[in-house]
């Protein structure tokens, strides 16, 4: 009785120092928390500066460069116009109204020497604006402030004129015209998301260009009413630094959210337009807020599973007794094993649950199955017994990488010895194999050899803390059917990579392209970029030098492709064109990459056209990867023209 009675004192011991080990964990777990999260806060405060500094000098170079380009496209179209005596030619106004979407511009008219303006279609347009073709034409190349729409007086637009020379004389002015209230859509514009407000404001008349943040249309920076700003800022100070030139920063009050707004503004290369920024402190610090949410939830966790852990304990009294009838249908789950690995090459389901059911019949908390590839390396597969401990969760089944590494090592050159079996049943057999820095969760190890119809071995089946050390023979007894498993994953895998690769150039192929469109726009619709990219000289270098030349040309520019802009979206999927679709929607962050390619390119004699479509919430795989295309054409006609490749240049424009 009194045996009975310290034994039970002892249990109650044992409980009561877990729990008061689990309650200081807890406590310390929450404490961190908190300390990490002030450390967070306090760090997203410093960066927020910094990151309105680059978001607004990002989005100062994307409507820099769309201006840019704008004014190159309508140079080109420029040099087409005048070749044209009639100005009202419907085959003229088809190309000007087929380039009425490209850039900012939305659509473009002609300025006649007469003073009449036509649009759309060649139609000349009614205005009641004074418009001196005279003027015009001293003023070259530039855009307009803000101005009243031709068609409609109540819309504000900016233009970009380019005067059309014919022998020296200009005889037409091209003007692209841009619909201010809908540029920040048009160009992608969304600082932050799109939880930020962009806004571009002319320096001169204090206009607002643009603003996405308020509905008001005549919105003028010297009219509007301070805002109350935050100790050591004044509002006046920055309305005069914005109409300066200068750049600077602010926070102050938002009437409209009620909370701090962080407030960034510089000058723009465009006429004296600047450009700013302004970001609720909510969204600046959103990323603390989401890191003490997953606190939060890690601390829940952690009382999940401790709680688990203990309703585990009570489970395994009764497991016990169940033992006997398991080994029963142990026959059967052999049975389903060799079924599920029948087809699991394809269908990685089933080896998940094949390994489920191996691990059932050998009563191992983990089973990992690492089979290996012709090319070097392994592919892993595991199953791991639910309910242990929160620790040797984090190590999962997988187990760390740098043990996994050690466990296949030892295991392959064990084998090689043609040793039949690894069996270890006590922690000090562990370490003597692996030494002491294993995993200090495993106690017990068990593996086997499995090997290809060729007799080689093709990979390892290894179970971890196998309760009997009888279980080695049922893992024999399942080796064969588990080689005959990696050996077909092999065969299949060889198969597929030749179904889905360019023989040429190694990339995927138009198969795979195809398959893989609807899986891009399922995971990331929420932004993507196509990039678009065309071999220039091909056919001709294949004509002068022979195709072998043209094989090795198309061989180096993928090389130099897969180089730049990495990744596993790399297609070629036409003889000279190849496609690279890249997760996220950084423009400028793309068109580096795109320098840098032709640059590389350009050393060696081969030039590519290179088109670059942003997209966040993409309508359709279609559209982008065709606007990514008709971008690339363009470039494509501009280099024919540098290049003087008339026969060339008019089938791309015929496009």
């Amino acid at each position: 009785m009194r045996i009975w009675k310290n034994r039970k004192q002892r249990n109650k011991f044992r409980w009561g120092s877990s729990m008061l080990v689990t309650g200081v964990m807890i406590i310390l777990i929450v404490a961190v928390s908190f300390a990490v999260i002030n450390y967070i806060n306090q760090k997203e405060e410093e960066k927020s500066f910094d990151r309105l500094y680059e978001e607004a000098d990002g989005l100062a170079d994307t409507i820099e460069m769309y201006a840019k380009s704008d004014e190159e496209t309508l140079k080109t179209l420029a040099t087409v116009v005048a070749t044209y005596d009639d100005m009202h030619s419907e085959k003229l106004w088809k190309l000007l109204d087929s380039c009425s979407d490209v850039g900012m511009i939305t659509k473009i008219e002609l300025l006649l020497p007469d003073n009449t303006v036509l649009g759309k279609g060649g139609e000349r347009l009614e205005t009641e604006e004074e418009v001196s073709f005279e003027e015009e034409a001293k003023k070259g190349s530039y855009i307009t402030d803000r101005e009243t729409d031709t068609e409609d007086s109540e819309k504000y637009i900016v233009r970009q004129c380019v005067p059309v020379y014919r022998d020296s004389q200009v005889v037409a002015i091209l003007r692209g015209v841009a619909d201010i209230s809908n540029l920040a859509e048009k160009m992608n514009l969304h600082p932050y998301g799109g939880k930020a407000a962009l806004y571009i404001i002319d320096g001169d008349s204090g206009d607002f260009l643009m603003d996405t943040w308020h509905s008001g249309k005549d919105r003028n920076i010297r009219n509007l009413k301070g805002r109350d700003p935050a100790s050591g800022y004044e509002s006046d100070q920055v309305k005069q630094g914005i109409l300066n030139g200068d750049s600077g920063y602010a926070v102050f009050t938002s009437k409209t959210i009620g909370g701090y707004l962080y407030f960034y503004y510089q000058p723009m290369e465009i006429n004296e337009w600047r450009i700013a920024l302004s970001v609720p402190e909510s969204v600046v610090f959103e990323g603390s807020d989401g890191i003490r949410k997953v606190l939060n939830f890690f601390m829940l966790f952690e009382a999940i599973c401790f709680i688990g852990y203990f309703l585990w304990m009570l489970r395994f009294v009764r497991k016990t007794t169940e033992d006997k009838q398991r080994q029963l249908e142990t026959l059967n789950d052999m049975y389903d094993v060799e079924r599920k690995l029948f087809n699991a090459h394809h269908k990685q389901q089933n080896i998940t649950e094949a390994l489920h059911k191996a691990g059932n019949i050998i009563l191992a908390e983990r089973v990992t199955l690492w089979a290996f590839v012709p090319s070097g390396g392994h592919i892993s597969f595991y199953w791991e017994k639910e309910g242990i401990s929160e620790e040797n969760t984090e190590k999962s089944a997988s187990v760390a990488k740098r043990d996994e590494e050690q466990y296949i090592h030892i295991m392959a050159q064990y084998f090689k010895q043609n040793h039949k079996e690894l069996v270890l049943f006590s922690r000090s057999a562990v370490e003597k194999i692996f030494g002491e820095n294993i995993s200090p969760k495993i106690h017990s190890l068990m593996a086997v050899p499995l090997k290809d119809t060729d007799g080689k071995i093709c990979g390892i089946m290894a179970g971890f803390n196998v309760k009997d050390k009888d279980a080695i023979t049922l893992m024999k007894t399942m080796k064969f059917s588990f080689g005959m498993f990696c050996h077909n994953l092999s065969s299949f895998n060889a198969i597929r990579k030749q179904r889905d690769r360019d023989v040429l150039t190694g990339l995927f192929n138009r198969n795979r392209y195809e398959w893989d469109l609807p899986k891009l726009y399922a995971e990331y619709r929420e932004a993507l970029t196509c990039i678009y990219i065309d071999v220039n000289g091909l056919h001709e270098k294949n004509n002068t030098e022979g195709h072998e030349q043209g094989d090795i040309m198309l061989q180096t520019v993928a090389q130099e492709i897969v180089k730049q802009f990495r990744g596993e979206y790399i297609y070629r999927i036409g003889g000279d064109e190849f496609v690279v679709f890249k997760p996220g929607a950084d423009m400028a962050e793309m068109e580096v990459l795109e320098e840098k390619l032709s640059a590389v390119l350009s050393e060696k004699d081969y030039h590519i056209s290179v088109g670059i479509q942003c997209e966040t919430d993409v309508v359709s795989m279609s559209e982008l990867v065709k606007a990514a295309e008709k971008k690339m054409y363009i470039k494509k006609m501009r280099y024919y023209e540098q290049k003087a490749y008339d026969r060339r240049r008019t089938a791309i424009t015929a496009e």
